[in-house]
């Protein structure tokens, strides 16, 4: 058995994994979605002063407090950020990082540096509300749909979830200074169908840092896979499983 820990992305909360945590869990594994600080059931703790720190800090506070090992560390979208900075935190706990339609940042960047287009996001908060978060995203005419999804049922179940993302984990870089963390196996989950205008991925470097060739994996369908294909993604993921001792 593993244990899967599966972080959200920017907008959203622990349950839009509810699609892929059966499904791991019939394949024999121990799986967490918790949502971070400011989503979810954790909604009313959203302030000014919630950034990526935070988001970090909840994710590497659960493995301490739950004593994971071996874990695979699943990051979708923003939370690219937020499981890059916990591998460096407690690298001997994490088996295995995924990084699904995710930024990949490099040491010291921030969500804006990874996503120029994040720029956008920060200057939309300062002109729609009290200037330190961000709305969700609007939706827009198929294929790009909600976050990729365009199904109306499931869209009106992605705007249930939805929370105001705070700018300050645009803002905050990582910090990715532990030489242990290069020894992770990574992969990659990319998502090609629906892509908006304006949102350019980073290519993923030919050879890990641990040395290994790249693992990128391709999804035809638009960000929110967990959603839209959450069999297909599953598959993908039961791929990083350690080997059984």
């Amino acid at each position: 058995m593993s244990t899967y820990l599966l972080v959200h992305g920017a907008w959203h909360s622990g349950r839009c994994w509810d699609r892929v945590v059966p499904l791991l869990a019939e394949a024999g594994h121990r799986v967490l979605a918790p949502s971070l600080t400011g989503y979810g059931d954790r909604a009313h703790l959203l302030g000014p002063e919630v950034g990526l720190d935070t988001h970090v800090e909840d994710i590497v506070g659960l493995i301490l407090a739950e004593d994971l090992t071996e874990v695979v560390l699943v990051g979708h979208s923003y939370a690219g950020l937020v499981i890059s900075s916990v591998a460096h935190r407690v690298p001997e706990r994490i088996a295995h990082l995924v990084y699904v339609d995710a930024m990949v940042p490099r040491d010291g960047e921030t969500a804006v540096d990874v996503m120029p287009v994040s720029r956008h996001l920060i200057d939309l908060a300062r002109t729609s509300g009290d200037g330190w978060r961000v709305p969700p995203l609007p939706e827009l005419p198929p294929p790009a749909g909600l976050f990729g999804v365009t199904d109306p049922d499931d869209i009106a179940w992605l705007r249930s979830m939805a929370s105001d993302h705070p700018v300050r984990c645009l803002q905050q870089p990582v910090r990715l200074d532990n030489p242990a963390a290069h020894t992770i196996p990574q992969a990659h989950v990319h998502c090609v169908a629906g892509v908006p205008e304006g949102f350019t991925r980073r290519p993923v470097p030919a050879v890990q840092p641990n040395g290994d060739p790249a693992v990128v994996w391709e999804l035809p369908t638009g960000h929110d896979c967990m959603v839209t294909m959450p069999a297909e993604l599953t598959a993908l993921l039961l791929r990083t499983a350690p080997p059984a001792v």
